[in-house]
């Protein structure tokens, strides 16, 4: 497919985030760009907390008519196809809780947190709650987890996300993130940060709603946000702790730039760590976007590619060495 081709086909979209996806991809754009107009495949996880058993559920699933198809790479993960979307909804699984439906791409960042069971845990932007639920079946105890989102109605939907899917028992506040660091200090030893952002990977063009807001000075904002909430969790996290930072957008601003600025300012305190995904669409963090340069260390972040089994994603995982403290006037 041609580079006319593809812009073509997501012509509603705004011309600069076309520009955009173009520069971050060049000759393999129209690879990844058809991802966006395609419909996406559904993807889920089996509930431990109130499946019967993975057998059980998949059974019920396949009586239904439902063509299901594991995912090699993370276990309990499943995905159907399109036309079986409201097949997969309407089903009895569904409907008891026995799966939560999620993009497989949503999953990577708990998977590369990868709490103990005796972890404390702050999932520090929660809503609506598919992550929250995963942390809760990782750990002994979802009392052991304490989820935070600022926006009310949001919050609302992650409590009532964790009744339903059987972790009530996981504790909520509705509450800044970015005060989190200075309430909590050092005590949590794995911190979630899937960050507010852009939602660049969520762009279809055939749903206006998806991007009618977006703005290079909104991407700006978000990036400013998701660094404020990077640095509040790692004041959060405990020395020796694991802290992965997550973003469902395309651009470098809410991506590798917040990573850079953040080793930047803290040095050695913090450092990246590997990630290792079993799957092609997948590429390291840039080392440089529009001029600037980023340390080399970015490289150890992930750039998930959108295909239509996954969307975009940006995982990164921080190893936090010693406390984390502001600079001197800062505020």
């Amino acid at each position: 497919m041609s580079d006319t081709d593809w812009r073509k086909l997501l012509a509603p979209l705004p011309e600069l985030f076309l520009d955009r996806l173009q520069q971050l991809w060049g000759e393999e754009a129209p690879r990844w760009a058809c991802a966006l107009w395609q419909r996406p495949h559904v993807g889920f996880r089996i509930n431990p907390l109130l499946a019967p058993s993975e057998q059980e559920v998949l059974a019920e699933l396949e009586g239904a008519g439902i063509s299901v198809f594991a995912v090699p790479w993370l276990a309990g993960a499943y995905r159907v196809s399109p036309t079986d979307r409201d097949a997969l909804l309407a089903s009895e699984p569904y409907r008891k809780g026995w799966l939560y439906v999620q993009n497989l791409s949503s999953m990577l960042p708990v998977e590369a947190l990868d709490p103990e069971p005796e972890d404390r845990v702050l999932d520090l932007c929660a809503a609506p709650g598919g992550k929250t639920l995963q942390l809760a079946a990782r750990v002994r105890s979802p009392a052991q987890v304490l989820a935070v989102e600022k926006v009310r109605a949001r919050y609302y939907k992650l409590r009532a996300n964790l009744m339903r899917f059987g972790a009530s028992q996981v504790r909520t506040r509705c509450m800044d993130g970015r005060v989190a660091g200075r309430l909590w200090p050092g005590a949590f030893a794995r911190v979630l940060v899937d960050a507010p952002c852009s939602s660049e990977a969520r762009f279809r063009p055939e749903d206006p709603e998806t991007y009618r807001y977006w703005s290079l000075p909104k991407v700006h904002a978000w990036a400013r946000l998701g660094a404020a909430l990077l640095e509040s969790g790692l004041q959060a996290l405990q020395p020796g702790g694991r802290l992965v930072f997550a973003t469902c957008t395309f651009a470098p601003e809410e991506n590798e730039a917040v990573l850079a600025a953040v080793l930047e300012r803290q040095g050695p305190v913090v450092e990246l760590e590997p990630i290792s995904w079993p799957f092609p669409n997948q590429q390291p963090g840039l080392l440089s976007w529009r001029g600037r340069r980023f340390p080399e260390a970015v490289r150890l972040a992930t750039r998930v590619l959108p295909t239509p089994e996954m969307e975009g994603f940006f995982v990164a995982v921080l190893r936090k060495r010693a406390p984390v403290g502001r600079k001197k006037g800062r505020r």
